[in-house]
């Protein structure tokens, strides 16, 4: 930022809105960030600005109101809305910064003039937009503030392994849909604290995911063990607690393994890191998706890449579901076969089993839980019941504990 930028005369320049005409050439001539356009809100923005240059009123009003509306929807600031647009804004620059690269003295000498159109745009004031738009009745308002847009860039793209640009500023859980990585708007909220027991299990994907985050050697990781014990939770909370340090969750389904190689292709450039996450993985002995897990885990070059790791979870430590007739099969070496099948797990860099609770272990989870919930209820009944619970839906699991105690927390009056 310039010494001129800090001065009254640029703000009063900007709130008078002495010259639109001059500032919708500027925002023509964008490059760098001309995406952000299509913004719906501030698109809309740009059109009232229009309007009011070419004179016509009633679209001017017409589309200030809809500007309004579609800022609400976000935030009731200009201001804040166009420095989210531009910080999480995927274009050339951030990409290459990304990529470890320089972007050159061209693209930053465009970089600074832009954030400077859009720093002199997020100022425009509301109370002098209404009054040349000329209408005496009721009009929604909106807000600006005064940040500094090329400091809090520079200090964005000096932590992007943290925030990461594009869809990756914005969201941590992905899937995959026709292809494409899609973002998850609502994911599961599950957070380590809330999470009870096997604390030695989890303590090491936790130290594996953090080697992925810090760029160290790090495994593909193998999460089996008994359903409801909190292997996929465990997986997910991980997720949420490190987002802030520039960790993602793609989720892929068992098949969509082919896709993992445009996966790859994708974000083996992106500062951040990711963990691919295959949810109840198990395969049949003919099962085509074998083949695609199997290059991945031995690292085909089309296959992996060091910001990126598989954490997959079963219900069997054995991925490959043998039966007695594949062993009387009529292929010569079919021992040889039937080992590569049964080795498939054996390719998991560290797998970590999570064994149904004993009675102790139960009752601790539930306790913890019920801590959390603040059932109102003694320990000797809250155990007792809780026993009972299991014995009902057929043994103990963390599952069971987290049903029963929201069970208890949804008869309390």
């Amino acid at each position: 930022m310039t010494s001129k930028q800090h001065s009254p005369f640029f703000y009063k320049a900007v709130i008078d809105m002495t010259d639109i005409k001059l500032m919708l050439r500027r925002l023509d001539t964008l490059v760098l960030f001309r995406n952000i356009k299509e913004d719906e809100a501030l698109s809309l923005f740009i059109r009232t600005l229009s309007d009011i240059d070419s004179g016509d009123r009633a679209a001017a009003l017409r589309d200030y109101c809809s500007f309004a509306a579609a800022l609400y929807k976000e935030t009731s600031s200009l201001s804040r809305h166009i420095l989210r647009l531009a910080v999480e804004d995927e274009n050339i620059y951030m990409l290459t910064k990304g990529a470890g690269e320089d972007p050159g003295m061209f693209i930053d000498e465009c970089l600074a003039c832009e954030l400077y159109t859009l720093e002199e745009l997020s100022h425009i004031n509301c109370a002098e937009l209404i009054e040349r738009i000329g209408y005496d009745g009721f009009m929604p308002r909106y807000e600006t503030e005064c940040f500094d847009l090329s400091k809090i860039y520079a200090d964005r793209v000096l932590s992007i392994d943290k925030h990461g640009y594009g869809i990756y500023a914005k969201y941590h859980v992905f899937i995959v849909s026709d292809g494409q990585l899609v973002p998850v708007e609502y994911p599961d909220t599950i957070r380590l604290s809330q999470l009870s027991g096997y604390e030695n299990e989890r303590q090491e994907v936790i130290a594996n995911t953090l080697a992925l985050i810090a760029g160290r050697p790090s495994n593909n990781v193998l999460l089996y063990g008994d359903c409801g014990t909190g292997k996929s939770s465990t997986v997910k909370a991980i997720a949420n607690e490190y987002a802030g340090q520039g960790l993602r969750l793609i989720e892929l389904k068992k098949k969509q393994l082919h896709e993992i190689p445009n996966i790859v292709k994708h974000i083996s450039r992106n500062p951040l890191k990711f963990i691919v996450f295959i949810d109840d993985l198990s395969f049949t002995e003919d099962d085509d998706d074998y083949a695609a897990l199997k290059a991945i885990l031995e690292g085909s070059v089309s296959s992996t890449a060091p910001n990126l790791a598989i954490y997959a979870t079963s219900n069997r430590r054995h991925l490959v579901r043998e039966t007695f007739s594949a062993r009387e099969g009529d292929e010569i070496h079919r021992n040889d076969t039937m080992q590569e099948l049964l080795s498939l797990s054996e390719r998991f860099g560290l797998r970590v089993i999570f064994r149904k609770p004993d009675k102790a272990l139960y009752l601790q989870v539930v306790s913890d839980l019920a801590k959390q919930y603040e059932l109102r209820i003694s320990e000797e009944e809250l155990f007792l019941r809780a026993e009972q619970y299991a014995l009902a839906r057929g043994g103990r699991s963390p599952r069971a504990a987290k049903q029963f105690v929201e069970f208890l927390k949804g008869s309390e009056e």
